[in-house]
């Protein structure tokens, strides 16, 4: 305490006997309530593809399937933290679920907004190239939209917590106490502060197809630094990717047959330069890439750069947010106490879908982004490529596909 207290002191008096220095001015923490327990659910009968804001600022999107807001961040002088909290509850779906925390690119004149009322449509693409996926990687006067988090909703937490019916109690396993009322995710997104500083548009997808949907919540936090001479750090984030199906488009199963690319300028002045990713695998079905392990493979300008197997299975361990999975009984031989010591007997234990290891995500479960340092890009035209050698085609019912967002972050 007497080291930061010493070095407090130190910048404070090197900020006064500097000539013509000033000490940054403090805005001050900022805790913004972006939604407050919105629904988010598929609602053609009320919300068209865009339906203006309301009495809360809430602007909604494909049917109800997205809110959007539009805030105000202030342009801090002093170096900060921010951080996104979201939390979700069931309003009657019972079904795990993609959900995407995003931030609309402020540079980009074509974006979820402006397609959604009309006034803007997808940029021509290489049809050849992306076989008609638009919207998935930049284009003329177009970035793909920035995300803040990727979530997973859990199965009815919240809705079936509460019911004492065949989906929450004659479920729940002996060492769940009790189910939770609702599933909450926070996460650092520091890195992401450029684009919400200002004036900024940002929004909540769920990929639900019910009537009832969810309810969600979001704050931002922003913590300013006390010490009054450590400036900003300024940043840049350069959106590369994004394949999340937020509108119009189609389940990106493009990684079965091809690569994906998308080309980049580096600036002279670009310092500490990082690709930030985040990859969840889907399917739904046995054997499909939602539960089959599958190997990323990231390179810039043909070489590789990150290489991993994005992959959980720990997701037992959210059984307390998932009262309406589904549950098998697994019969094997067991150990227990009796009054003669420990004996074994064959048992039937239930096994929830909730609780089977997935493609980077679980049932009620956040996704962590993995982050790669690119320290030795030098400036000028670079060439981002993703591949997932041994994905597969969706068909039919069998719904396989990749939801990946890629972004730069680097310092100026």
């Amino acid at each position: 305490m007497k080291i930061v207290s010493m070095f407090v002191s130190l910048c404070v008096a090197l900020n006064v006997y500097a000539a013509g220095h000033k000490e940054l001015p403090a805005k001050g923490d900022l805790n913004l309530t972006v939604f407050n327990k919105e629904n988010i659910h598929f609602a053609p009968d009320t919300y068209a593809n865009y339906s203006a804001a309301d009495g809360n600022g809430v602007i909604h999107l494909v049917n109800g399937r997205i809110i959007l807001k539009k805030i105000q961040i202030p342009d801090y002088q002093r170096d900060v933290t921010v951080s996104v909290k979201v939390t979700l509850a069931s309003n009657g779906d019972r079904w795990d679920k993609s959900g995407s925390c995003f931030v609309i690119p402020k540079h980009s004149a074509i974006n979820l907004l402006s397609i959604a009322q009309g006034k803007k449509k997808f940029p021509e693409i290489d049809s050849l190239k992306l076989e008609n996926m638009v919207g998935i990687v930049p284009g003329k006067d177009y970035l793909p939209t920035i995300e803040l988090m990727r979530f997973m909703t859990p199965f009815g937490v919240g809705h079936f917590s509460e019911n004492d019916d065949s989906l929450s109690s004659k479920r729940r396993p002996v060492y769940i106490p009790k189910w939770e009322k609702c599933v909450q995710w926070e996460q650092d997104i520091t890195d992401l502060y450029p684009a919400l500083k200002g004036e900024a548009y940002v929004g909540i997808f769920i990929d639900t197809w019910t009537t009832e949907g969810y309810v969600a919540s979001m704050e931002l936090k922003i913590k300013e630094t006390p010490v009054t001479c450590e400036k900003l750090v300024r940043r840049h984030v350069e959106p590369l990717m994004n394949t999340v199906y937020y509108i119009g488009q189609t389940y990106p199963d493009i990684f079965a047959r091809k690569s994906v690319s998308t080309d980049f300028v580096l600036p002279e002045n670009a310092k500490n330069v990082r690709l930030k990713y985040i990859v969840t695998g889907h399917g739904g079905h046995e054997g499909g890439d939602e539960f089959v392990q599958k190997r990323n493979i990231l390179s810039v300008d043909g070489k590789e750069v990150y290489n991993f197997i994005p992959w959980r299975d720990d997701c037992a361990s959210f059984r307390r947010f998932n009262p309406a999975t589904g549950v098998w009984l697994i019969k094997r031989l067991a150990a227990y106490i009796s009054e003669e010591g420990y004996k074994t007997k064959e048992v039937e234990e239930p096994l929830a879908s909730s609780d089977l290891s997935r493609s980077n995500w679980c049932p009620g479960s956040d996704v962590t982004p993995e982050e790669i340092c690119l320290k030795d890009l030098k400036a000028g035209k670079h060439t981002f490529t993703l591949s997932i050698p041994d994905a597969q085609a969706a068909s039919g019912n069998e719904l396989n596909h990749w939801l990946i967002s890629a972004y730069l972050v680097w310092e100026e």
